[in-house]
């Protein structure tokens, strides 16, 4: 530990805390910078939820907006305002010793702090800003007039960072070749998870019968964004063909926005009966939930951002099927049940495959569960976000 204890305004322009990946990873960091003995208050927009333990400060009250932004979306522009003029009084105030913003709008915003409290700038970087904008279809494509203005922007975002953190070797990768970057400025904490608390379930039985699915289903389970650029249309559109091998399976499928609309489209696919849409599961309760599968799915669509579902998918002791993809090597290694990467009927069967072999997937969970333990506890980031902090001190003292 070092001898040093830092003061961390963290910039959070998202509606922290809401129970999906880049709020866990903001949570996670805090909680293992505290528990280091640093000091750590995050500036974030006015709604989300209080997390036990971290301080927040929100931006003024916008009554219209209560529910969760995800992705990209025109009310950010003024929700970035308020939260650009709550980090700058803020930050006068709290003399913080680095400033660690995530996501573009949260560097951008850093940007100007750093200039005006003369204080480093640590970015954690959770994908690329263009690329996120086409996969929530904020963009068309990369012809669209918008775009290069808007890659111009991230890539002057991403220059002002003394240290760019990202959440897997293939975005650091992507930082230098797409945005070039010198692999100096650039660093990779992976997403972790505490394997204390995530750890293998019993199923319960009550939560079954409470989401109305019945004893003696082999139950697929994938817990996260609803959305198509994390699969679940794909995921839904797949089922079909696996009912066919396996007519005992059934999907749980966990998380939000717009569950009942996906379930409409389960039902028009005739398969509604086979796949349960509860909406947002708590973090802390997630692992129950989680626990009631025999087979966790990760089918996200896009390359440029981490897929922090998987490590948790595997401190349970769950086999994961993914897409083939460099993020979710990463993670797995050679112990992923991988689909060819954007292909349904790989994914469907590599479902099949999967259920159809119960011991070989037991087997497999039980190596996530060790590679857990071993690669990617929480432990390992509050050890390398001290080390970037000093880095970061020196080069501008």
């Amino acid at each position: 530990m070092t001898d040093r204890h830092y003061r961390v305004l963290m910039i959070a322009p998202t509606s922290f805390f809401s129970d999906y990946g880049c709020h866990i990873r903001i949570a996670q960091e805090a909680h293992a910078l505290q528990a280091r003995g640093h000091d750590v208050l995050i500036a974030t927009y006015h709604n989300g939820d209080e997390v036990d333990g971290l301080r927040t400060v929100r931006s003024w009250d916008v009554p219209w907006i209560k529910r969760t932004l995800v992705g990209s979306s025109r009310h950010k522009l003024y929700l970035d305002v308020a939260l650009s003029w709550r980090s700058l009084r803020t930050a006068l105030n709290y003399k913080p010793d680095i400033v660690h913003a995530h996501l573009h709008e949260g560097g951008l915003i850093g940007a100007v702090l750093k200039r005006i409290v003369n204080r480093p700038l640590v970015f954690d970087f959770q994908g690329s800003m263009t690329a996120e904008m086409i996969d929530h279809k904020f963009l068309a494509s990369r012809q669209s007039p918008l775009y290069t203005p808007l890659y111009q922007l991230e890539s002057w975002i991403n220059r002002q960072a003394d240290m760019i953190i990202t959440s897997s070797d293939n975005a650091s990768q992507l930082l230098q070749t797409d945005f070039g970057q010198p692999a100096s400025h650039v660093t990779t904490i992976a997403d972790g998870i505490d394997t204390n608390f995530f750890k293998p379930q019993v199923r319960n039985d009550e939560l079954l019968e409470s989401l109305g699915i019945p004893k003696n289903k082999k139950i697929v389970v994938y817990l996260g964004l609803l959305a198509p650029y994390q699969g679940t249309n794909m995921l839904i559109e797949a089922i079909p063909e696996i009912i066919k091998a396996v007519p005992d399976v059934h999907f749980l499928i966990m998380g939000y926005p717009d569950p009942d609309n996906y379930l409409r489209y389960a039902h028009s696919l005739g398969i509604g009966e086979y796949v349960t849409l509860p909406g947002r599961i708590r973090y802390r309760d997630s692992h129950h939930y989680l626990g009631l599968g025999d087979v966790a799915v990760a089918p996200k669509m896009s390359l440029s951002e981490g897929s922090g579902k998987i490590p948790q998918y595997m401190s349970l002791g769950l086999p994961v099927i993914t897409f083939d993809s460099a993020v979710s090597r990463q993670y797995l290694g050679d112990n992923g049940i991988y689909a060819t990467y954007g292909n349904r009927e790989s994914l469907a069967a590599r479902i099949i495959e999967t259920l159809q072999h119960p011991e070989d997937a037991r087997t497999i969970g039980q190596r996530n569960r060790i590679l857990a333990i071993a690669n990617h506890s929480t432990a390992h980031i509050g050890p390398y976000l001290e080390s970037i902090y000093q880095r970061v001190s020196i080069t501008r003292s």
